[in-house]
């Protein structure tokens, strides 16, 4: 019996550590404001698939940057927490697993259970002066 239950708390360690998310800061810059919940932001992006390196989506094709409100669940959750505490200019790359990304489900060329790596560049902040920065 002891053994059963030494087993389920390493497999309880394990799939704590299997969620965390990746956050490699590139390209550092120094800000006075950097981005809060509630930033509706300017993001660039490349996202491929950890498996096997092939891109999804990016932003930088399009020559425009995904505009959103920053951590009120209109984007994955792994970048909903990986983009806050960022300074305009700064890039990211976010390693994001199953669990922060679309889970078990698949989204289009996104198989389920996907991890995803995105590089990320902050670009803009809405009603952030350059004073601000």
């Amino acid at each position: 019996m002891r053994l059963s239950v030494l087993a389920s708390a390493f497999l309880s360690v394990t799939a704590v550590f299997a969620a965390e998310l990746g956050i490699k800061t590139t390209k550092e810059v120094e800000c006075k404001r950097k981005t809060v919940k509630g930033d509706t932001v300017h993001m660039h992006y490349r996202g491929t698939l950890a498996s096997d390196g092939s891109q999804f989506d990016a932003s930088y094709d399009r020559g425009t940057p995904l505009t959103f409100k920053l951590g009120t669940g209109r984007v994955i959750k792994g970048w909903d927490q990986g983009l806050l505490d960022m300074c305009i200019g700064e890039k990211r790359t976010l390693t994001i697993p199953p669990e922060y990304g679309y889970g078990d489900r698949g989204i289009g060329p996104i198989p389920g259970g996907s991890t995803l790596i995105f590089e990320t560049e902050l670009v803009g902040i809405d009603g952030v002066s350059k004073d601000e920065l």
